[in-house]
């Protein structure tokens, strides 16, 4: 253990904690404990493995995200079965979109999302593949066909990519409010006629009319009934519109998740019916003549479900009404279990935490089979057609958030002071800070390390008293700071956090962590061959003081973090795919980011960027809270006018205006000061200077067209 040797000549070797005054003339030397963590470290064995092991990249990141021989994360854009030179480096990509077109870049402006659509793919596909392997082996009745809650993310184009990639599967959409029903009708016309399109939500006139009207554009409509009064509605609309209804019913299950996502299950739920309330809709139905007409069951247990075992209790439960429900005359054919299928956030595998699963897909659909088909076998009953709205472990995985990290806090060392200087300073203390000191000096002695610990503490309040009273000057007091950081050092408590200040919005692009807690797997995306010498927290631009990231996987409070180095340090959001985006606001008026998408190609790199779309601008997010940019504008350079005193030609106040101009056309985040020009003349004029490849407004017409449009480079 290092001695207090803040206090001494840094070129003195000193036993340990020698150099501390003491009244005491023959003191024992303290023993030492842990070593420095820097002094033990050997920086050169680090590979990308450690990281790997480190970030948890293998836990949370397979079968898609890996750290590669480079040190950067690579993606694995077809799972388990890409093949080698498939792979492509997330860096790359992230340069390829911020580096200027000049350059050959896109000159997309950070934060950016990087969404996987082969990554998509292959999540659907090992979806119908479980169910498909389940169902074969337990030899069921019938087939599964899964649906989309476009809820989770309604992406136009990750909606339009499920619809197209599940098509040979019957797979389908689901929508819970009427502009949800609308982009899925659309989306459904281009799908699979058998695919399911299912109607959940709170329910008006309107929304059962366009459910309705979806029925006779023969798309494969079903009206869940999630309030009972919904039913009178849908008997006289459907009579109204002589369409027959596909109905379904979600029921309230007595078996609940525990967990923090499980607060719509059990009977207390938000949404469905109670046995009384599906007993008397079945009635109602018989009494009307169009009992035929009830054919889905639905339950949600909730999501994240943490383990096959309560899968089981819930998928049996439900199969019990189902085959209570035919009993009754109803004819049923499909049982939709909700969704509920979790991902591994943290990588733990564990079934005790609402941010992993204790299954695997195979594990989750063998469940859902297997508890559906006893119960229906045991009473035989046909078994029925299988659907899920799995959403969180549909999209969760293609959707990367890289930002960069533009500033980090600087922890001060503690000034070396001389022994004389230092007996001075403790001379100088009054008589109850001389005591505080007493002890502590005794505690290192006995090596008492928690001891120390709170005596530092107490020497430091006790200095913040003296100082507020007048009674300590500054140097005094940052000596006692000093002190005491080096004490913490010195027993073996872990170094000082960092405060990383990242050019993002928590609020905007992961408002879950804010809102509820929830972690995403954070970790460098590149300089993974290195070892990260400082732990940190994350910082956002933000004006509020819950603008920051200070809760990791693993339970960690901090982030093991790379000391900048000027060049650009990148960090990913992982596992964001679900609800960030559809969730985000505009706090501090901070828009989205920009986004593209890359598929795998056979390019020397490995990639293509299929579409590539800069974030809002200022104006666009002024727009959303009502303001009027062009009205701004003029308002502020007529005031240009104005004010420009002695601008005998115009120039100046031309320059602000043009500079005005510009910063409503940028993005709101951080610009690089190579890219910003605003500058000064030499008779003090003010003139901006840009060039137009730096944020590609030619990218965004491009990409706010129709036409979809193809990067392939080497």
């Amino acid at each position: 253990m290092p001695a207090l040797a803040c206090c001494v000549d840094a070129a003195v070797a000193t036993p340990p904690f020698s150099g501390v005054p003491s009244t005491d003339t023959n003191p024992a030397p303290a023993p030492a404990v842990i070593a420095s963590a820097a002094a033990t470290d050997d920086l050169s064995h680090w590979s990308p493995s450690h990281s790997a092991c480190l970030y948890r990249v293998d836990g949370w990141g397979a079968p898609y995200f890996s750290v590669n021989s480079s040190g950067n994360i690579s993606v694995r854009p077809h799972g388990a079965d890409t093949l080698l030179h498939q792979e492509f480096d997330l860096m790359k990509i992230v340069k390829k979109a911020s580096d200027p077109k000049s350059a050959g870049g896109l000159g997309l402006q950070l934060p950016l999302v990087i969404r996987l659509p082969d990554v998509l793919k292959n999540r659907l596909e090992s979806l119908q593949s479980a169910f498909d392997l389940a169902i074969k082996s337990q030899d069921y009745k019938a087939h599964y066909q899964g649906v989309y809650p476009v809820k989770c993310n309604q992406d136009r184009y990750a909606v339009e990519d499920i619809v197209r990639f599940g098509s040979p599967f019957r797979f389908g959409l689901e929508a819970g409010s009427k502009p949800e029903l609308l982009l899925a009708m659309s989306c459904l016309c281009k799908g699979s006629p058998d695919a399911l399109l299912v109607c959940n939500g709170f329910k008006d006139a309107e929304y059962i009319s366009l459910a309705l009207l979806a029925k006779q554009l023969a798309l494969n409509t079903v009206i869940v009934l999630e309030q009972e009064e919904e039913l009178d509605l849908v008997l006289e609309i459907s009579k109204k519109l002589l369409v027959s209804p596909v109905i379904g019913v979600r029921a309230k299950l007595r078996t609940k998740h525990s967990g923090h996502f499980g607060s719509t299950s059990g009977e207390k739920g938000k949404f469905g019916l109670t046995t009384t309330q599906i007993l008397r809709v079945v009635r109602k139905l018989e009494q009307a003549g169009m009992l035929d007409c009830l054919q889905l069951l639905h339950f949600h247990i909730g999501s994240q479900i943490p383990s096959t075992a309560l899968l089981l209790d819930g998928a049996s439960e439900a199969a019990q009404i189902y085959c209570e429900l035919i009993r009754l005359g109803a004819q049923m054919k499909i049982i939709d279990i909700g969704g509920g299928l979790g991902i591994d956030y943290d990588g733990s595998k564990s079934e005790d935490s609402d941010i992993s699963v204790g299954y695997s897909l195979e594990e989750y659909a063998s469940a859902v089979v297997q508890a559906i088909h006893a119960v229906c076998t045991g009473r035989s009953v046909k078994h029925p057609v299988l659907c899920s709205e799995s959403g969180r472990a549909i999209v969760s995985h293609h959707s990367v958030l890289v930002f960069e990290a533009a500033s980090a806090s600087v922890h001060d060392a503690p000034p070396a002071i001389s022994s004389l200087e230092l007996q001075s300073f403790v001379e100088s203390f009054k008589e109850d800070a001389r005591a505080i000191y007493g002890n502590l000096f005794s505690a290192v002695r006995r090596c008492e390390y928690e001891n120390c610990l709170s005596y530092a503490e107490q020497l430091k309040q006790k200095s913040i008293q003296l100082f507020k009273e007048g009674l300590m000057g500054m140097e005094e007091l940052a000596a006692v700071d000093g002190l005491c950081d080096f004490v913490s050092k010195a027993v073996g408590v872990a170094d000082p956090v960092h405060t990383y200040h990242v050019n993002l919005s928590v609020f905007t692009s992961i408002p879950d962590f804010w809102g509820i807690g929830q972690l995403f797997p954070i970790v460098p995306i590149h300089r993974l061959d290195e070892r990260p010498g400082l732990r940190g927290i994350l910082s956002d631009l933000t004006c509020d003081s819950d603008g920051k990231i200070d809760k990791f996987i693993g339970g960690e409070s901090s982030l093991p973090l790379h000391e900048l180095d000027g060049t650009g340090y990148y960090l990913g959001m992982f596992l964001g795919g679900a609800y960030e985006e559809a969730v985000g606001g505009l706090h501090n008026l901070f828009g989205g980011p920009s986004i593209i998408r890359v598929q795998q190609s056979e390019s020397p790199h490995s990639f293509a960027v299929t579409l590539a779309v800069p974030g809002p601008s200022s104006a666009d997010v002024l727009r959303l809270m009502q303001h009027e940019p062009n009205l701004m504008m003029k308002t502020l350079r007529d005031r240009a006018e104005e004010y420009a005193g002695g601008d005998r030609d115009g120039m100046a106040s031309m320059a602000l205006a043009s500079y005005l101009s510009r910063s409503f056309r940028n993005m709101p985040y951080l610009i690089r000061a190579s890219s910003c020009g605003l500058n000064a003349t030499s008779n003090n004029d003010l003139y901006y200077s840009s060039s137009e490849d730096d944020y590609g407004e030619s990218v965004g017409d491009a990409a706010g067209g129709d036409e979809e449009w193809y990067y392939c480079f080497a």
